[in-house]
């Protein structure tokens, strides 16, 4: 690359604004005068759009400004004081959203995780280990369950393994959450084989993710078995994650589902990344695991990462036990395909 040469910049998968799409509906319904709060026309249209995508006709559905008041929201909303959350030790609640489950009084029971997933049998332990406590009545009581789909290492939870899962949530009379920030990326996958009529199907609470996946900015949560949630507006409305100009969110995710663009929106990213990741093999750098949506990891010592940083712009993700640095490399809907061009060649 020449110095005058862009740097590529593959540091989040958030950096652009919003799909085309997107915009221009935003534009066109910009001077409409509407009720507030998720109340208007388009909030509705676009719930009766993703009950149709889920294949739940009866689900509540709720849009939010961001992740993190959507994460704390909903576990805010389904937990007693003295109920906890099982969830990977990697997960975005444990990791990297500043403590707020724990600011709203629960706590995180954080167990390992493989390539960022846990299983039904992590789930029986933890419950069976609190259920078998004689002290138990002094103890955090297991409740809800939090994985997401895909994981923070872009890995995925195949049909199988939700499914077991489920099945040792229903067995103990947990709740199933998933976090779906980044899943149109999961959907579009080859990897994948879980659907959001499954998602659906094998949780009690889940979103779907708008931030990272071609909105300016919104979530919108599902809840399949509708009223099974009580005043969630109002716990919304606590966790300052209800917006005032709700139709703001109901006319993105209008334009996401009308045609079904949420369904193929995260396949520019898949593809750039799996080009990413094919041209650092080949240029010798160690990839970590196999991540099949939209996100890279690389091992790198400190030479590797002062060679590698003059060249393109990541994340750190972590250091590693051995004192490597995990670089993380993202991609999203609107990667330009001239940033990837220009990372091949710089590896070449």
């Amino acid at each position: 690359m020449t110095s005058e040469a862009v740097i590529p910049n593959f540091s989040s998968d958030y950096q652009e604004g919003a799909h085309q799409k997107v915009l221009d509906a935003l534009v066109a319904t910009n001077m409409e005068q509407s009720s507030g709060y998720g109340t208007d026309e388009h909030c509705e249209h676009a719930r009766n759009l993703i009950r149709a995508a889920c294949n739940a006709p009866n689900a509540d559905v709720h849009f939010l400004v961001g992740g993190t008041q959507t994460n704390a929201t909903i576990i805010d909303a389904i937990l007693l004081p003295w109920q906890g959350v099982i969830a990977p030790h990697t997960g975005h609640i444990n990791m990297h959203e500043a403590g707020i489950v724990e600011r709203g009084g629960h706590k995180i029971l954080d167990i390992p995780a493989k390539d960022g997933k846990i299983n039904a049998a992590d789930v029986k332990r933890i419950y069976s280990a609190w259920e078998g406590d004689g002290a138990r009545d002094h103890m955090i009581a297991p409740a809800l369950v939090y994985i997401s789909q895909p994981t923070e290492y872009g890995t995925l939870y195949s049909l199988k393994e939700l499914e077991e899962l489920f099945a040792a949530c229903r067995e103990h009379g947990l709740k199933l959450f998933v976090d779906g920030a980044r899943l149109a990326y999961a959907l579009t996958s080859p990897a994948n084989d879980v659907s959001m009529a499954d998602l659906a199907r094998l949780s009690d609470v889940f979103y779907i993710g708008g931030t990272k996946c071609g909105t300016l900015f919104g979530e919108a949560v599902v809840i399949p078995d509708g009223g099974s949630i009580r005043q969630f507006v109002t716990q919304m409305k606590q966790h300052g994650a209800l917006l005032a100009k709700g139709r703001l969110l109901g006319v993105q995710f209008e334009a996401l589902f009308e045609d079904g663009l949420y369904s193929t929106i995260g396949q520019p990213g898949v593809a750039a990344t799996k080009r990413i990741r094919e041209a650092l093999i080949r240029a010798g750098y160690v990839v970590t695991m196999d991540s099949p949506t939209n996100l890279t990891f690389v091992a790198l010592d400190q030479a590797g990462h002062e060679r590698l940083s003059r060249k393109v712009r990541y994340g750190i993700w972590e250091t590693l036990p051995d004192g490597r640095l995990l670089a993380r490399f993202c991609t999203s809907w609107g990667t330009p395909e001239e940033d990837v061009k220009a990372f091949e060649e710089a590896l070449a």
